[in-house]
This record gives C-alpha cells, sequence and structure tokens, in this order.
C-alpha cells in the first residue's frame, strides 16, 4: 500500500508540474477541429445512400431509437449509434447493455470554468472523449453552454459562467478536445435554456442584441472550432419552442452562426412534428414515447418519425424535407468517419489513470478561496493540533444530478481525503458537542446543496443551516465553511462572522485530495470565480421570474407536467447579465466575478498600450507585467476588460476581453500581452444587425477581478465609416 500510495504522490507531482510547466509557455494559436471526412465528399457519399433508401427507411431514421440510439442498417453500412451524457464526464446507463464498467467523474463544468485555463479545458474534454471511444459512444450530449443568468437554476453546474467571453473560450478548447478523439461533441441547449423551473413550460422573451453579445457567443466560439452537432433546448424562444422554431435552427444557428451539421431535439423537446421539419431539425429525440409520461394518445402526435408519413400524404410536409433530415445526419456520421470505423476503441480503458490525474488537476485549480481572515489558510500543523470535520458532505461525495450524474471509480469523501492529509490531528463528528467546537483549534464545516436537472432549487440555504453556521462562529472564531454546490448560494447571514470560505463546487471523484491539499498549503488555491454570488436573490438580474404563485419542487413528475400554462420569462436586463448588472444598478455583491484569494500575492505594472492600426481594421496590443511578490509559488488570472465610454447605446461599465492564467514562483514576473481587434470594441446594431464600434474613447482595464481593477488606460478609436 505505501509503495503505491508513492507512486500516486509521484504521478501526481509530475502532473502538477507538467501542467504549471505547459501554462508558462505562450498559448499556441487556437485550430478548430476538422472533420476527416471534408462536408463536401460526406454530403455526395449520403446523397449516394438515400438513393437506394425508399422513403418508409428514411423515415424511420428521423427520429431515435432505444431511447439512444439511431437507427441503423446494415445493409446500407449505416451502424446504430449511442448518444450518451454528459459534460462532465460518461453518464453509464445501467439499463443498457455493453456500457462502461466505470468512467471518471469530472469535476463539474462550473468548476472547470473557475480554473480560466483553457488548456486544462482541453485536456478534461479529450479525457471525456477518450472513455466515450472506450465505450464505444459515438455522440457525447455536451457542452452544456447556457449562460449563468439566475443562482437558482437547476442545471448551473453543467454550464461554464456568467460571462459570454470565458465560455465561448472554454467551450472551444472543449470542443475541440473531445473531437479530436473521433467523438462528436453536442453544443447544447439552444437557446436561451437559463432555468429549469418547468423548463418545458417557460417562453424566454429576449431581444435580438442580447441574443448576440450574450447568448449566442458560446454556441458561436463552439461552432466555429468544429461542433458536429447542437441540441436545442426544451423552452420555447419568443413564443415558438425551440425543437420547432424556424427563427431559432433555421435563422439563428442555420443562417447567422453557419452551422451545417446534425441539428437534434432535446429529449421530447419537439411538439409540432411538422413544424419541426421545416424549421430545421435533423432528428427528433428520443423519437418514441419510452416507458414515460409522453406514453400516452395526447401525445401521439408529437413523434416525427411516427406522424411523417401521414404529413407528407397530407402535403404539410415532403419527401425532400425528410430525405433533408436523413442526409444531414449521415453527412455528420461519414465526416466524422463513423461509417469507416468501428467507434468502440477498448485501448483507451488504458488512458484511465491519466484521466483521473485530469480530474485532479482540474479541482486543483477550480476550488476558489473566497475569504481567509488572518491567514488563518493554510492549516498551519505545529498550530493546530485539534482539527474538527463536521457537516454535511463529510462523509458523501457532492454531485449534481439528473443526466450529468457520473458515478465515478475510486472515489474519496472529504474525510478520508482530509485523515490522509492530517492524520490524527483531524477529528470528525457528526454532531459535535459544544465543548469539541471550543476545543478545537480550527473547525471544518461542510455545507452545501444537491442541485440537479430538472428544477431549480433556492438561493438561501434552509434556515438549520445558517443558525447551524453562526451558532458554531459563535463558539469557536477560527470556523472554515467548506461549500460544495454547483452555484451560487446566500451567505450573507454569516459571512462576515466565519474565519474562512472555501467554494469547491462538485469536485468529481478525487477532488476531495485537493481540497485537502489546499487547506494544508501542498497547493496554492487559484481558482477564481465565473460567477457573481449576490447578497441576496432580489439582488439578481433575473429576480422575479417564477410563476405567481408557484413554488419550487423536486421531483420529475413536476417537471413533466404539461397542464401547467406555459409562463413568460422577460430577460428586461438585457446585456447586463452578471457582473455588467451589479455594476449598472451599484449593487455591491457579496463576491464579484473574477474574484478569488490566493497564498501569495501579485502586483500589476507597466501598462502599455500600442496601437498596430486599429482604426485600419489592424489591432492593439496591450501590454503589462505581472510579479509574485509574496513567498510561495502561485497562479494568477489576469483579466482585461474594455469599457466605452461615450456610446450611443448603453453599454456595460466593463466587459472581459481577454485573461490569461499565469504561474509564477516568488519574485518571478512575466510580460502579459493582450491583441485586441475592432470587434471587441464593438456592440451589436440591432437596426443594422451587424456588429458596430463607434469612434470615441475607450478605456482598458486591467486587474484580478471585475471589482479589482489594478491599471487602466485610455485610447482613441475612430471608425473609417
Amino acid at each position: 500500500m505505501k509503495r503505491a500510495a508513492t507512486v500516486l504522490i509521484l504521478v501526481t507531482f509530475f502532473f502538477s508540474f507538467s501542467c504549471k510547466e505547459s501554462a508558462r509557455k505562450k498559448t499556441a494559436e487556437f485550430k478548430p477541429f476538422t472533420p476527416p471526412v471534408f462536408y463536401e465528399e460526406a454530403m455526395y457519399r449520403a446523397d449516394t445512400i438515400l438513393r437506394k433508401m425508399s422513403l418508409e427507411e428514411k423515415i424511420e431514421m428521423t427520429g431515435g431509437h432505444n431511447m439512444f440510439f439511431t437507427k441503423g442498417y446494415e445493409r446500407y453500412g449505416i451502424p446504430a449509434l449511442y448518444f450518451s451524457d454528459a459534460t462532465q464526464g460518461v453518464h453509464i446507463r445501467n439499463e443498457l447493455e455493453n456500457q462502461l464498467e466505470k468512467s471518471t467523474a469530472f469535476p463539474c463544468p462550473l468548476a472547470l470554468a473557475a480554473t480560466w485555463n483553457t488548456e486544462l479545458a482541453y485536456e478534461y474534454a479529450k479525457s471525456i472523449g477518450e472513455e466515450c471511444r472506450a465505450g464505444g459512444i459515438a455522440v457525447l450530449l455536451g457542452p452544456g453552454m447556457n449562460i449563468y443568468r439566475i443562482s437558482q437554476n437547476g442545471r448551473n453546474f453543467e454550464y461554464f459562467g456568467e460571462d459570454p467571453f470565458l465560455a465561448a473560450r472554454m467551450i472551444e478548447n472543449y470542443v475541440t478536445g473531445v473531437q479530436s478523439t473521433g467523438t462528436m461533441a453536442t453544443l447544447k441547449h439552444f437557446l436561451c435554456n437559463n432555468t429549469d423551473f418547468h423548463r418545458r413550460r417557460s417562453n424566454s422573451v429576449v431581444d435580438d442584441r442580447t441574443l448576440h453579445e450574450i447568448y449566442l457567443p458560446a454556441f458561436k466560439a463552439g461552432i466555429d472550432a468544429g461542433a458536429m452537432a447542437v441540441m436545442t433546448a426544451y423552452n420555447q424562444v419568443n413564443g415558438e419552442w425551440a425543437g420547432q422554431s424556424d427563427f431559432v435552427i433555421n435563422g439563428l444557428l442555420r443562417n447567422e452562426l453557419g452551422f451545417k451539421w446534425l441539428v437534434m431535439s432535446d429529449w421530447w423537446s419537439a411538439w409540432d412534428p411538422a413544424k419541426a421539419v421545416k424549421a430545421g431539425l435533423d432528428l427528433d429525440m428520443p423519437g418514441h414515447p419510452g416507458n414515460t409520461v409522453y406514453n400516452t394518445p395526447e401525445f401521439e402526435s408529437m413523434y416525427v418519425r411516427t406522424n411523417a408519413k401521414k404529413l407528407v400524404e397530407e402535403g404539410k410536409i415532403s419527401a425532400e424535407d425528410i430525405h433533408r433530415m436523413v442526409k444531414n445526419q449521415l453527412a455528420t456520421f461519414i465526416a466524422m468517419g463513423l461509417l469507416d470505423r468501428p467507434v468502440k476503441d477498448t485501448s483507451y480503458l488504458h488512458q484511465f489513470e491519466k484521466h483521473e490525474q485530469t480530474a485532479l488537476q482540474t479541482a486543483r485549480e477550480a476550488i476558489v478561496l473566497l475569504k481567509n481572515t488572518n491567514k488563518i489558510l493554510p492549516v498551519k500543523k505545529e498550530s493546530a493540533k485539534k482539527i474538527l470535520l463536521t457537516g454535511e458532505f463529510a462523509e458523501k461525495n457532492a454531485a449534481g444530478g439528473g443526466s450529468a450524474y457520473v458515478e465515478g471509480y475510486n472515489r474519496i469523501n472529504m474525510l478520508h481525503a482530509l485523515q490522509d492529509e492530517f492524520g490524527g490531528q483531524l477529528n470528525y463528528r457528526e454532531n459535535p458537542s459544544t465543548g469539541e467546537i471550543k476545543e478545537a483549534d480550527i473547525v471544518l464545516l461542510s455545507i452545501g446543496t444537491s442541485d440537479n436537472e430538472g428544477w431549480d432549487r433556492p438561493f438561501a440555504l434552509p434556515d438549520s443551516v445558517d443558525s447551524l453556521i453562526i451558532n458554531y462562529a459563535a463558539i469557536n472564531p477560527n470556523v472554515v465553511v467548506i461549500v460544495n454546490s454547483g452555484s451560487g448560494i446566500q451567505m450573507t447571514e454569516w459571512y462576515d462572522k466565519i474565519a474562512a470560505i472555501i467554494y469547491a463546487w462538485y469536485p468529481g471523484q478525487t477532488g476531495n485530495r485537493a481540497l485537502a491539499e489546499i487547506l494544508s498549503g501542498k497547493v496554492n488555491p487559484s481558482g477564481k470565480l465565473p460567477i457573481t454570488i449576490e447578497r441576496q436573490f432580489e439582488d439578481s438580474p433575473g429576480y422575479p421570474y417564477i410563476p405567481e404563485g408557484k413554488t419550487f419542487y423536486t421531483d420529475w413528475k413536476q417537471d413533466n407536467d404539461m397542464t401547467i400554462p406555459v409562463y413568460d420569462i422577460e430577460y428586461n436586463e438585457s446585456v447586463f447579465v452578471g457582473y455588467r448588472w451589479y455594476e449598472s444598478q451599484n449593487i455591491s455583491p457579496l463576491f464579484p466575478f473574477g474574484f478569488g484569494l490566493s497564498y501569495t500575492k501579485f502586483d500589476y505594472s507597466k501598462l502599455k498600450i500600442i496601437d498596430k492600426g486599429l482604426n485600419e481594421g489592424g489591432e492593439l496590443i496591450v501590454e503589462f507585467t505581472l510579479k509574485n511578490t509574496g513567498e510561495k509559488e502561485g497562479a494568477e488570472i489576469a483579466q482585461l476588460y474594455l469599457r466605452d465610454e461615450a456610446s450611443s447605446v448603453l453599454r456595460p461599465e466593463k466587459e472581459l476581453k481577454r485573461f490569461e492564467k499565469v504561474f509564477l514562483k516568488p519574485g518571478e514576473s512575466k510580460k502579459i500581452k493582450f491583441t485586441l481587434s475592432e470587434k471587441d470594441l464593438s456592440f451589436w446594431d440591432e437596426l443594422k444587425h451587424q456588429w458596430k464600434a463607434e469612434t470615441g474613447s475607450f478605456k482598458v482595464l486591467v486587474g484580478a477581478s471585475s471589482a479589482d481593477i489594478r491599471l487602466e488606460k485610455v485610447f482613441e478609436y475612430k471608425t473609417g465609416l
């Protein structure tokens, strides 16, 4: 056991060191994914196959089969392909045959976003893609990328935060990582699926500028990166279900974003098959009712596959429409090589140890230190002889639920990870006495939430949890609260009463080891918030959104209740989402976007702007120096924001435009260089339906968070128009 543990430590150290060295290097120019078979050839081959097929055979391919498969035809060389969840690892469905025996549970995607490490996003996704290949999975139903608009959304943990630029950069690397393995990535959920409160009954009412500046950029980045599939959302967008909306699919996705590959519906989300076909949907999933609430006569008319022939006969759709749907499917699968090679490749089973290390490194870089009064952390072993651990997730692993849930293997809970790190100094009590709390040198109190697909949850914790924290803090001033959640939570009642806060998200199967390393000081925390954490939900840009008289629920029956009237969610905040909202409303959040503490200090200096013909379509170079002025090695996430000093439209106080995660040794400095273009200065002009940069003054703001700006400088831009 000792030898195995030593090997694990050495592997862990090497992996951690390698990631740091990689991050020191200049990031290579991003290269989008190119499928092995070109589009024109794939379309030609698809047509060749389709000419041999009858209309009835084509219709069979318009919907899924056996819940998670496409229709295969051996005589035409078309395999039945398996689609599997999710963004944070392979969700194993035990009810199906030939499943993986195990899959790695990675930290949730919101935690990945908290790393602000694009290279790590690539490795994280590549690992998942390799496990898909090991399990014979052709299509990964991820990444999810709906913007964090409200903290109460039950699926925030599956997404990449509130800022479209940060989400876009993480998503493009995720897509290329997954697809580099031969596994298809699926961008979801298109579009404006920002709540799971009766998600099938909500109508997102959103204007054109807001769509283009906030909710489309991450999807555009994924498409530009070469994503081969897109999944439509459950909700309505401006009055029509996304899965059957001509505006959403043909208008935004096909025409504006230029997506040419497979478009599928989310499971049971297109209600009018004729509309869905005409809107540009290629694959209606799952294509049949299955053993669900949708297996009743009232829902028979919703499935494309079972209604297509009748719709053709009635002239509501044409045989050419069916041909187009199947052609897009086949061309996509051909382009990915799925008709030319086996999907399953068991050689990837040998990569699982590496995947586990990627998951651990993600957790190390994702954990955010939010408060550290009197530098109580890292735990000083010589003075903290009695460490008391208690709380909700001490013995059970925190994780988000629903289709995104990944069981994992080699799981370690918080208690065992901390016992490995602190040995006999750690004392665990499920319900400690007042005396045990008082006598402890430091109290580690675990709290959090269990977020889930299908419903939202309150921003505020139960009163009993708030009272517990306040009680502990009154007994012992050295309380460290460890939060496991997939979203923000309300901490206003006790924030100023405790010594430290660590935001550990849903850390995956071995993420508690990373937590232990950060508590002990072996790892310096470097995560920063990809979200804003408000003081109370009423401060949020999305408040209120739950219809009057309705309350939170936690069951699938209510999630599937189609008797509830459709309710509107008005995106009245426009482009002012996240930090943009709080700054525009002069509301001070509890923790700002981009915030995170370290065990060392960083200094920003020598800001310089070099204009290389920006007015003539060139570029603007921003340079500054970042230095580690503390005593520990650490990583800083340098963030560059832009402000339009005078605009013809209302614009945010600042907008994130560049960032870089930089690892530095004590005393080490590095010159950071960001290159900006005219697009970075632009807003979406709703009248001209295009991006527009106006003549005037712009301010560059460089700092450690959206609220901690260290350097700023104004430059002038003059448009040629």
